[in-house]
């Protein structure tokens, strides 16, 4: 939905249930640059477990495709968390909603899910953009894959990019600018020596200031000011994360 026209429990956290309280969050380990982002870590169910948190300032809104809070509006914040290979919940919006309430983080917000090394994180940077990205490859295929391919199971593996600018993009920009990260993904990782497009469960999540009378930037492919910075941001950060992560 556009300009938060759901009701905010869409995509903010939930009431968590007593049974799924008690996420064990421990201190910030790490102020990453220019993104007011924090490395944090927790235990879960006998697991150290990493996660990466974005308190957004209120002047932004997001384009994502969180499995929490996915859409265009005004987001409070970004959360990307690591679970653990075999994730056995079915729930990962609520998961996520309860590492959100453990952090204090109200309001909406954009939630991700990976099984990679959330510690592991790579960057990278071009004229204002930041990309943030955290590789996991385990499960990485081709998207235009055959029909007996989209019936396996997916285990969260992913490819999850935030990406941070301080310009506004106009609606169609934003969601061009996913489009722009998710290109120079796969040019990454082609570049890296993989042979794929990406995993079943890759995540994008732009995060912009809100466009003012003016409508913000028109355009944000990889040809324009804007979609080149990104481009170029996330390939940096794809491939350093690929070498790393296999």
């Amino acid at each position: 939905m556009i300009g938060g026209a759901r009701q905010p429990r869409e995509y903010g956290p939930p009431p968590v249930p007593p049974s799924h309280q008690g996420c064990a969050i421990r201190s910030v380990r790490v102020q990453l640059p220019a993104q007011r982002g924090e490395l944090r870590d927790r235990h879960e169910d006998g697991h150290h477990l990493h996660h990466l948190v974005w308190r957004l300032d209120p002047s932004l809104r997001v384009c994502s495709s969180a499995v929490l809070g996915g859409g265009i509006g005004p987001r409070a914040w970004i959360l990307n968390a690591q679970v653990p290979g075999g994730y056995p919940r079915l729930d990962p919006d609520r998961h996520l909603a309860e590492i959100a309430a453990a952090e204090g983080l109200t309001g909406p917000g954009a939630g991700l899910m990976t099984a990679a090394d959330v510690a592991a994180y790579t960057t990278g940077h071009d004229g204002g953009v930041t990309a943030t990205v955290t590789t996991g490859l385990g499960v990485r295929g081709w998207a235009a894959a055959p029909e007996s391919a989209t019936h396996v199971p997916h285990r969260p593996g992913t490819v999850n990019i935030v990406v941070t600018l301080p310009t506004a993009l106009s609606d169609a920009a934003l969601v061009n600018a996913v489009a722009t990260a998710t290109e120079a993904k796969v040019q990454a990782l082609l570049d890296a020596g993989l042979d794929c497009s990406g995993t079943p469960t890759d995540a994008v999540c732009v995060a912009a200031p809100e466009p003012g009378p003016d409508g913000g930037e028109p355009f944000a492919g990889p040809r324009s000011a804007w979609g080149a910075r990104i481009a170029r941001a996330v390939h940096t950060a794809v491939v350093a994360g690929a070498r790393t992560a296999w």
